[in-house]
Parts: structure tokens; C-alpha cells; sequence
């Protein structure tokens, strides 16, 4: 980097702040300990149900030991490329962004598989017992992606900016985002292809076809199922918001780094401002992992099923860390921009809107994905009533409630991206628009301790229904495990709104780093749709996203198929199993060795895609690849939106028919529905996930790599 780091990074009592960042995520740690502690400590029930756990148990590590390792294989590839084309040092930083973030994911799912059956033993004695010990089991995910994310992040920019001052720095704290995706790409992509292949296994052969309930002990998949909940909807999740969260701390950094280095002059370069202008996004980060802790405490549950006062008890955290969020917000940013914004006639006040209208956004597009996905609302109940004529009009209802809430979504984030902008010319003048909505994502995932418990509070609750289900516990159990697993929807659905949010704004500003590292380099970056590479750019990145979806969805099917026909042949060949014969039981190992293969086998392609094709095109045309990423964000975005919520429309609707709405279990409304979930289920646990990490990979992959490319 031209700019000697010294001049820009000594600040006085700014300085301070990536030691308080530090000492944050230590203290979330240390709360995913206690809470690890507290869940442990919860009785786990009788022995049939301490044997289904310690299955679900050993299938999901023994997955996610296998995916690691496939790709271990790809992340030392990576490794050698950015130590041979970028720097060495840049390939410590991308290993340890890949390390914490599997390991974040590994322990979210070691006490997820620890805590469904304690969630099941609680649910005797109601949701008020139940509840608190599956959010205390998601906390541990939380705050384990949260305090390892940004622990890991400041110890790179300590070591690398601050106490080593390499002239590299910057590439350095990328490369730590790169790795990062890298495992959250893969374990979202595996993960998803494993729990869907035995979800839509597990239902069309027991529901559909022998007319089983879900969950069943007859059904040889169920245990896949479980499993697949928790490599899927907790590791892959946890590692998927691990990278939104580190990615949305890096941009607003890598943005100011390389418009210092890129676009002023030397002797401006050391200009007052710069030290707070890398400072806030890490001070929103801390201030955000205190709103979260304490905001966890507030999360109590009630003794009633109904699921509104289940979501008010369960959003009741979220919503407090919120608040203490915006409050904190606006003393930082007064704190550090009141000089400065005096000198330049602005107000401090532009930067803390830039960050409180991305919280907003996030939670508002958290709730239109709640309003297009929770059976309160129209949207799913249309989707159920369209069931009564069968699954093809099921399909089609799905089909236009996704659609319908892109047009919302895309809304929301047009604002979002406007106030953003507008707060950071406020501050920063004419040229702070970019930076205003750099920091409006790390508003939007500020709170990630409390947001990713919430939602990783989801799975633990639906195993803890299959593990009553499968134990035979009396109905009422299961009564209040389907009450939480019907909110657990709806939580992961908000999860997902404000995961693809960021994702958009995130890459908007990578988008802008990787414009200014080109020109750092003497090249230029051209977006003229005029010009023709730009515009066969432009329709590679608008087509890719589709292509990713393709290949997934395709990856489901075909692992589906093998789980159907095993599921089938086990019923067929084993004799008293589907009758529930005593003494007889399913093989459900081989249900987990089926998805385990077919889910590994079935990542490397759509995975190795995102990385490929953006390194491919920038070696041949820089201006192409610009024209690809602003393509794939765009379609990308919507793609992303419409998948989770149809998937989470349809799937609701399956469990309103099951509350014994138009017919209830069994009838003809009911198969069709469960039709409907078996479509939705790769669009909102394996493709749509997997979106937002398909555009921020490729983004970030073109800024590490921006140096070579020119």
C-alpha cells in the first residue's frame, strides 16, 4: 500500500476502540460458555430419548468432520493462490477467517444436538420451560459466531495494522473475509443439500405414501432429518452469518483503507478523520455485542402455545439489544464526528441515521419476510386454502406470495440505501455516501449474538418435536414442540432478511473497494453498458445466480431420489416396519450415509462456481467483471428473497393445515401441502441461503484479487 500506515492509523483515544471490540467478543464467548453450562445441565430424558439424541449427535459430527475435510482441500488451494498472487501474509489472515468460522459452526451444532432433547424433556412441563432452554441452546451459536467473528477480525487488524504496520494491511484484513466465505459458502451449500435430500425423503415417503405422521420411528429418514437440521440450519447458518457479519465490519474498513491509499494525495493522507472513519464500523460492532448480551437475559418464556406471545417472548431480546443499539449508536458517532463534522459544516447525526436506518431496514425486512411467511398473515393462508384443489395451485400460490415480496423487499432496501447515503454526505460531505452505506449493513447486523440465537433456536425446536415424536412421548409434548417449531419458522425466515440485506449493501461496498484497488493499481473501472465487455459482464453476473440455483436445487433432487428409493426399499424388504411391528426398527444409518455422500459430492460444483467464474473473467477483462458483479448482485438479491420467503410460505402453510385447518393431517389438502414444503424446501434452506454468500464470495474474491487482475 503507497501510504505509510503509521500516517493514517495512530488515532488518540479512538485507538482504544479495537481493544473494547476485543474485549466484547470475549465476553460473548464467555456467555456461549455459560450458556453451553446451563444447557448442559438440563436433564435430557428418559433413555429412548437420550439414545435419539446421541444419534442425531454422532451423524452430524461425523458430517461435518467429512465436509470439513473436502474442504480443507479447497481452502489450501485458495491459500497457495493468495500467497503466490497476493501475499503470504494474506493467506494467514484466510486461513484464520476459514478456522474460526468452522469452529464457530462446529460448536453451535455440538450444543444444538445437546439441547434438542433437553428442549423435548422441558416441553413436559411447557413452553415456559421449554423455551428458554432452546434459545439458550441457539445463544451458544449466536454468541459463539459473534465473539469468534469479531475476535478474530480485531486480532488481524491489531497485528497486521496496528502493531505491525505492514504495508499490506488491508489485503491482509480482506483475505480474512474471504476466508470466511469460503466456509460459509461450502457448509451453506452441504449442509442445505443434506438436510433437504432427507426432509423431502423423509416426507414423501412417510407422509405421502405410507400416510405416517412426521417423524415417525418407522421412517428410516427421520434421523437424517434431525441431523440434517443441525449441519444444515445451525452450522450452515451459524457460518453463513459469521461471514455477513465479519464482511459487513471489513467493508466500511477496506472502503476507507483503499480511498485513502487510492484517491488522495500524500500530503492529505493523514487527514483529521481518517483514524474515526476506520474506528466506527468497530465501535458499532461493540457496541452492538454489549446490546446483545444483555439483551439475551430478557428472553423468557410464557405458559401459553399461542404463538404470538411465543414470538413476543423470543423477539423480546432482539428487540431490547435494538434499542440499546440506536442509543449507543448516536454517542459514537457524536463522540467521534462532532469535530469533525463542525469543520466541515455537517452534523455527527448522518452517520448514526446511515447505521440506525440499516437496523431498521434489517428488522423491517425481517418482518415482511415474518408477514409473507407466518400462518397469521394472508399470504400462507391463501397458500393453504389453495391446497384444497390440489398441489399444482399449491405450487402456484407459493410460487406469487415469493414473488410478490421481492417487490417489498427491493422497496425497503432502496430506502435503506438512500438514507444511508444521504446520512453519510450529512457527515462527511459529498463523497461520504458510499461510506454511509457501508456502515448501514454492520447496522443491520450489529446485533448478530441475539439475532443468529433466535434463529438457530428454530432447529433445536424442531428436533426436539421429532425426538417426542420418535420417543412416543404423549401428544400434549409434542403439542408444545410444534408450537415452537411453528415460530422457529418464522425466526429463521427474519434471520434470513437480515442476512440477505446486509448482503446487498455489503457488496455495494466491496463493490466500491474493488473500483478504488483497481485504480490504485494505475487500471480504471468501467460500468458503461455501452461498452461491450461491460455489457457481456453484465449478463454473466445477472444469469449466474441462476445457474448457482439451478445446481443446487438439481443437487437436492438427486440426493432426494436416493434417499426415496431407500426409504422405499426399507419399508418394501424389511418385514413389519411400516406396520410398527415391535422389535422391528429402520436402518437409519444408511438414510445418513446416503445424504452425507450425495451432499458432499453434490457442493463441489455450484461451490467452486462463485470463486471460478470472478477470477476467470477478471484475468481476461477487468471492466467484464465489473459488469459481472453488478449483475449477480442484482438478480442475486432478488433470487435470494423470493426463495427463502416461497420456502417459508409453503412451509407454514403444510404445518396451518396440520393445526387442523382444511382437513388437518392426512386429507387431500394436507398431501397437497406437504408437495408444496418438498418444493420449498431447497428454496429456503439450500439455493436461497446460499445466495447472499454466492455474491459477497465473489465480490471479495475480485477486491483480494484486484492487484493481480490489473
Amino acid at each position: 500500500m503507497p501510504v505509510c500506515p503509521t500516517r493514517i492509523y495512530r488515532g488518540e483515544t479512538v485507538s482504544a476502540v479495537p481493544y473494547l471490540a476485543l474485549i466484547s467478543a470475549l465476553a460473548g464467548l464467555g456467555l456461549a460458555a455459560y450458556y453451553y453450562k446451563a444447557v448442559e445441565a438440563a436433564p435430557a430424558g428418559n433413555d429412548r430419548m437420550v439414545f435419539l439424541m446421541t444419534e442425531i449427535q454422532k451423524g452430524a459430527k461425523a458430517f461435518l468432520k467429512r465436509e470439513y475435510t473436502w474442504v480443507a482441500a479447497f481452502a489450501a488451494a485458495m491459500l497457495v493462490l493468495i500467497a503466490i498472487v497476493v501475499t503470504p501474509l494474506a493467506s494467514i489472515s484466510y486461513v484464520i477467517g476459514a478456522v474460526l468460522s468452522a469452529a464457530a459452526g462446529y460448536a453451535g451444532m455440538t450444543v444444538a444436538t445437546m439441547a434438542n432433547a433437553r428442549t423435548t424433556e422441558a416441553a413436559k412441563a411447557g413452553p415456559g420451560k421449554a423455551l428458554p432452554v432452546a434459545f439458550r441452546g441457539g445463544a451458544v451459536m449466536g454468541f459463539a459466531v459473534a465473539g469468534l467473528a469479531l475476535a478474530g477480525l480485531m486480532l488481524v487488524y491489531l497485528v497486521f495494522v496496528v502493531w505491525t504496520e505492514s504495508d499490506d494491511a488491508f489485503e491482509i484484513v480482506t483475505a480474512y473475509g474471504l476466508g470466511a466465505s469460503t466456509i460459509a459458502l461450502f457448509s451453506r451449500v452441504g449442509g442445505g443439500i443434506y438436510t433437504k435430500a432427507a426432509d423431502v425423503g423423509a416426507d414423501l415417503v412417510g407422509k405421502v405414501e405410507a400416510g405416517i405422521p412426521e417423524d415417525d420411528p418407522r421412517n428410516p429418514a427421520t434421523i437424517a432429518d434431525n441431523v440434517g437440521d443441525n449441519v444444515g440450519d445451525v452450522a450452515g447458518m451459524g457460518a453463513d452469518l459469521f461471514e455477513s457479519y465479519a464482511g459487513s465490519i471489513i467493508a466500511p474498513i477496506a472502503l476507507t483503507a483503499f480511498s485513502v491509499a487510492g484517491g488522495l494525495a500524500a500530503e492529505d493522507a493523514g487527514r483529521e478523520g481518517t483514524v474515526e472513519l476506520l474506528m466506527f464500523p468497530i465501535a458499532i460492532a461493540f457496541i452492538g455485542m454489549i446490546a446483545s448480551i444483555i439483551g439475551s437475559f430478557l428472553v423468557k418464556g410464557g405458559d401459553s402455545t399461542d404463538s404470538k406471545a411465543l414470538s413476543r417472548a423470543l423477539h423480546m431480546g432482539t428487540n431490547v439489544a435494538m434499542g440499546l443499539t440506536v442509543v449507543g449508536t448516536l454517542g459514537i458517532a457524536f463522540w467521534m464526528f462532532g469535530d469533525i463534522a463542525d469543520a466541515a459544516d455537517g452534523t455527527p447525526l448522518g452517520l448514526a441515521v446511515s447505521v440506525i436506518g440499516g437496523l431498521l431496514v434489517g428488522w423491517a425486512l425481517g418482518k415482511t419476510a415474518e408477514f409473507y411467511t407466518s400462518d397469521h398473515y394472508n399470504p400462507v393462508k391463501k397458500i393453504a386454502a389453495q391446497s384444497e384443489t390440489g398441489p399444482a395451485t399449491t405450487v402456484l400460490a407459493g410460487i406469487s406470495a415469493g414473488m410478490i415480496s421481492v417487490a417489498s423487499s427491493v422497496a425497503l432496501i432502496l430506502i435503506g440505501v438512500g438514507v444511508a447515503y444521504w446520512g453519510g454526505e450529512q457527515t462527511l460531505g459529498p463523497d461520504g455516501g458510499i461510506y454511509g452505506i457501508a456502515v448501514a449493513a454492520i447496522g443491520m447486523l450489529a446485533t448478530t449474538g441475539v439475532v443468529v440465537s433466535v434463529d438457530a433456536y428454530g432447529p433445536i425446536a424442531d428436533n426436539a418435536g421429532g425426538i417426542a415424536e420418535m420417543a412416543e412421548l404423549d401428544p400434549s409434548v409434542r403439542e408444545v414442540t410444534d408450537a415452537l417449531d411453528s415460530l422457529g419458522n418464522t425466526t429463521a425466515a427474519v434471520a434470513k432478511g437480515f442476512a440477505v440485506g446486509s448482503a446487498a449493501l455489503t457488496a455495494l461496498a466491496l463493490f466500491k473497494s474493488f473500483e478504488l484497488a483497481v485504480a490504485q493499481e494505475g487500471g480504471s473501472l468501467s460500468l458503461n453498458v455501452g461498452d461491450v465487455d461491460v455489457f457481456i459482464g453484465l449478463f454473466i453476473g445477472a444469469g449466474l445466480p441462476f445457474l448457482f440455483a439451478a445446481l443446487t436445487i438439481d443437487a437436492v433432487g438427486r440426493a432426494a431420489t436416493a434417499m426415496i428409493e431407500e426409504v422405499r426399499r426399507q419399508f418394501r424388504e424389511i418385514p413389519g416396519l411400516r406396520e410398527g411391528k415391535e422389535g422391528v426398527v429402520p436402518d437409519s444409518a444408511r438414510c445418513v450415509a446416503i445424504s452425507t455422500e450425495a451432499s458432499l459430492k453434490e457442493m463441489i460444483v455450484p461451490g467452486a462456481l462463485a470463486v471460478v467464474v470472478p477470477l476467470v473473467v477478471g484475468f481476461i477483462d477487468v471492466d467484464a467483471l465489473g459488469g459481472l458483479l453488478a449483475g449477480a448482485l442484482v438478480t442475486g438479491f432478488a433470487l435470494a428473497i423470493f426463495m427463502a420467503n416461497a420456502g417459508g410460505a409453503w412451509d407454514n402453510a403444510k404445518k396451518y393445515i396440520e393445526a387442523g385447518n382444511h382437513g388437518g393431517k392426512g386429507s387431500d389438502p394436507h398431501k397437497a401441502a406437504v408437495v408444496g414444503d418438498t418444493v420449498g424446501d431447497p428454496f429456503k434452506d439450500t439455493s436461497g441461503p446460499a445466495m447472499n454468500i454466492l455474491l459477497k464470495v465473489m465480490t471479495i474474491v475480485s477486491l483480494v484479487f484486484a492487484s493481480a487482475f490489473v
